[in-house]
């Protein structure tokens, strides 16, 4: 099998995207779907036939040198192993029904050519990411995905507010893209290398303290793609994209990247357990923090918005108490349900007449039981149901944080809890304001497309029957994605079983409790009941307000002084000044010089009069007085 095919799984999508951008105004409507969806499911078909060039160290293939200069040497290569496989699987199998949908969500939009051009390019960028061999190349996608969530969130520009959710999500997540670029020039002058096999064999060499600084830039990189803790407050806004980009962003591309860099990047970060501490605290701490706003969201999607977040706050916890398996595997079975619950949310909003707030919604299970159905499924492995996906997937890193021992990380597994519980809470709180009870709003007819609906089934079968392909050993499983990762799945937690056992129940009964609160709270509509604490979880801690008041509010005044006080008053002053005052001189002189003879006459006669009378000072003063 010729390893230069692996550049198919990338082509493909690229290939869709340059024919939509430059082609599809002038295709049919239906070919632009086509198109997009056959390139991503023509590269999921790749990823298929050419996983066995994945089986153990993998596969490493160049097309062509990229940069060559001195030491610097970055190609156009690609790493297929077993952990950049599987994470291909799942980007481009899921992105594959996103798509679908997204033909059956945009049937009424006309710019679908634009649409699809940079839906294909964003699964392009995020398999850059994936496959890359070199961090160089890595950066590109990185960039690259960053740049299609601005052109995605700030689809519908001609609202102000989509575009400002577009720009804002650009800018903060190129907060932490600076880190990531410090790390990489770093990594490359300490070691003379980008390749991340090259990297990862080298890190022994780097000090202590050059991995600790090296880890925790790349962190910050991480939480800032991955929505964590401070660079967070873009995720919510994102909702303002057409709901295909929500469900893309959230479970196939951009919002996994962090985790994944984190994961590629193991054997460096966790040559440093201040910075695996600082990556477990970080999630767990996000983690609280997104689950408690997300108890007060108002709209569907922002529900979902800050429950990603929380969930990529377990993947950290995962890579940070050393299981990549364990993060792996979440980040996996998250996609499913993830991404059920974004399309679900989809279908819901369509069949509410376009409506998002989740108090005028309301006895949606009755107008189409089969949304209720597929929502409940994704509902279910969110809230962590025993023996769903959701539910194996997260106890594994739970799991991992207590046998870890005391100290930090068992005050991250307390966290971990606590947000387990709020997850159940908030996950049942939906359910019962959007599908229970009467409709509390005017009931509109809608008929959902059948790519809308029909793409559903196989997530919500993967979200609930996933963890049977990484079984435990505790419930007669071989941790098959911990074998298939082999040197790269970093440790399994050592726990006797019993123990684990009683971990599990645990979890099962912080999920019903969650769900006997979320029943008693909300199984009648509660009504419009403001406080001050649903107002703060509201705006998310007042994040955005904290960000304006400390930062925006400061660089505005510096940029208004430079630009009123300094540039307007001082600098345009004096000129204007020494540019009026040439003016009015000129202005003068042209009088003077207006080509009429009559002129010239009245000047020559003014100035034979000042020369006289010049002349007669002259001669007073030389006579001088007489002498005595």
């Amino acid at each position: 099998m010729n390893p230069n095919l692996l550049f198919l799984i990338l082509l493909l999508p690229l290939c869709g995207a340059l024919i939509n951008g430059l082609f599809g105004l002038r295709l049919p409507r239906a070919l632009r779907g086509a198109v997009a969806v056959g390139a991503v499911a023509a590269s999921f078909a790749s990823v298929c036939l050419l996983w066995p060039l994945a089986a153990g160290e993998g596969t490493r293939t160049i097309l062509g040198t990229w940069l060559a200069s001195g030491n610097l040497r970055a190609d156009f290569g690609l790493l297929f192993d077993p952990l950049s496989a599987a994470m291909a699987l799942m980007v481009t199998g899921v992105s594959t029904l996103i798509h679908l949908y997204a033909v059956g969500y945009m049937h009424k939009e006309a710019d679908t050519a634009r649409f699809f051009a940079l839906l294909n390019l964003f699964v392009f960028a995020m398999l850059c990411i994936v496959l890359a061999d070199n961090l160089l190349l890595l950066f590109l996608g990185w960039e690259g995905v960053g740049f299609c969530s601005y052109g995605l969130i700030g689809f519908w520009y001609a609202k102000v507010e989509n575009a400002a959710a577009g720009r804002k999500a650009f800018l903060v997540t190129r907060v932490g893209d600076v880190f990531f670029a410090i790390a990489l020039l770093w990594l490359f002058a300490a070691l003379g290398q980008l390749g991340i096999p090259e990297i990862n064999a080298l890190a022994p060499q780097l000090s202590p303290t050059a991995v600790t600084a090296i880890a925790l830039l790349l962190l910050a990189g991480a939480c800032g793609k991955s929505a964590q803790l401070p660079l967070m407050t873009w995720l919510p806004d994102a909702m303002a994209g057409p709901t295909p980009v929500s469900a893309l962003i959230h479970a196939a591309t951009m919002v996994t990247a962090g985790v994944y860099l984190l994961c590629r990047l193991f054997p460096l970060v966790s040559l440093s357990p201040t910075a695996m501490t600082a990556i477990a605290l970080v999630g767990a701490v996000t983690a609280l923090y997104a689950a408690s706003c997300a108890l007060a969201q108002r709209e569907i999607k922002r529900v979902l918005a800050y429950s990603t977040m929380s969930q990529i706050g377990y993947m950290f916890i995962g890579v940070g108490a050393g299981t990549v398996s364990g993060a792996m595997f979440h980040l996996t079975t998250h996609a499913f349900f993830k991404a059920l619950l974004f399309m679900g949310a989809g279908c819901v909003i369509h069949l509410c007449h376009e409506e998002n707030d989740i108090y005028r919604m309301g006895g949606v299970a009755r107008r189409s039981p089969l949304v209720f159905a597929l929502f409940l499924a994704g509902a279910l492995c969110l809230a962590g149901l025993p023996f769903s996906g959701g539910f194996f997937s997260k106890d594994g890193i739970l799991l991992a944080a207590y046998a870890q021992g005391d100290g930090w990380f068992r005050l991250i597994w307390l966290l971990g809890l606590a947000s387990a519980l709020l997850t159940s809470l908030y996950s049942f709180r939906l359910l019962l304001l959007v599908f229970a009870g009467e409709p509390r709003e005017k009931v509109h007819k809608h008929h959902l497309p059948g790519l809308m609906r029909w793409t559903l089934p196989p997530l919500a079968l993967l979200g609930l029957f996933g963890g049977l392909f990484n079984l435990p050993p505790a419930y007669g499983g071989g941790e098959r994605l911990h074998h298939w990762l082999g040197s790269l799945a970093g440790s399994l937690p050592v726990v006797d079983h019993a123990r684990e056992f009683q971990l599990a129940a645990l979890a099962g009964g912080l999920f019903l409790l969650g769900a006997v609160i979320a029943w008693w709270r909300y199984r009648r509509f509660p009504g419009e009941q403001p406080s001050a604490l649903k107002n703060f979880l509201l705006h998310g801690w007042q994040a955005d307000a904290v960000v304006e008041w400390s930062l925006l509010k400061p660089f505005r005044a510096i940029g208004r002084f430079f630009w009123e006080g300094l540039d307007r008053t001082l600098i345009e002053g004096v000129l204007h000044t020494l540019a009026g005052g040439a003016m009015r001189e000129g202005e003068t002189l042209r009088r003077w010089t207006n080509g009429r003879l009559s002129t010239y006459l009245s000047g020559f006669a003014w100035g034979l009069l000042a020369l006289l009378l010049w002349f007669l000072l002259v001669l007073a003063k030389s006579a001088g007085p007489p002498h005595t």
